[in-house]
């Protein structure tokens, strides 16, 4: 068992871009779930899908997005910001701009799991997951 499952969730992506695979398989949490969501409509990753029926609590199945030409991941970086042992928390207007808002910073907040752009929009803080870029 981990401490951290949002931690093993984006080292398990890392290390998947790192190999160059096409798919990578996480165990599911409705947290993660978010974050998927959030990472497909941004643009970071190719397509997902929840599978429900392969383990008691399902998995999450993610393809992965490369440049054509340069067979590059879209994914540069994807770091942990908050950790169980410290948390970090934004508010409305001090959200992170990440590579000067290239990047993207997510946040879990009242009003649910969003980038750090719609919880300024939504004039919400909240506790910084993480980034990507």
């Amino acid at each position: 068992m981990y401490t951290d499952p949002i931690a093993d969730y984006l080292t398990r992506v890392r290390n998947a871009v790192k190999a160059n695979h096409r798919v990578v398989e996480i165990p599911a949490s409705n947290l993660k779930k978010e974050i998927t969501k959030i990472l497909f409509d941004q643009g970071y990753i190719l397509s997902y899908k929840f599978d429900d029926k392969s383990t008691t609590q399902g998995a999450i199945k993610i393809a992965l997005k490369y440049n054509k030409d340069t067979k590059e991941s879209v994914i540069k970086k994807i770091q942990r910001i908050s950790k169980p042992g410290l948390r970090k928390y934004a508010g409305a207007n001090e959200m992170p701009r990440i590579l000067n808002g290239l990047g993207i910073a997510i946040v879990s907040t009242s009003h649910g799991v969003m980038t750090g752009k719609q919880a300024q929009r939504e004039n919400v803080g909240g506790e910084v997951l993480c980034y990507v870029y």
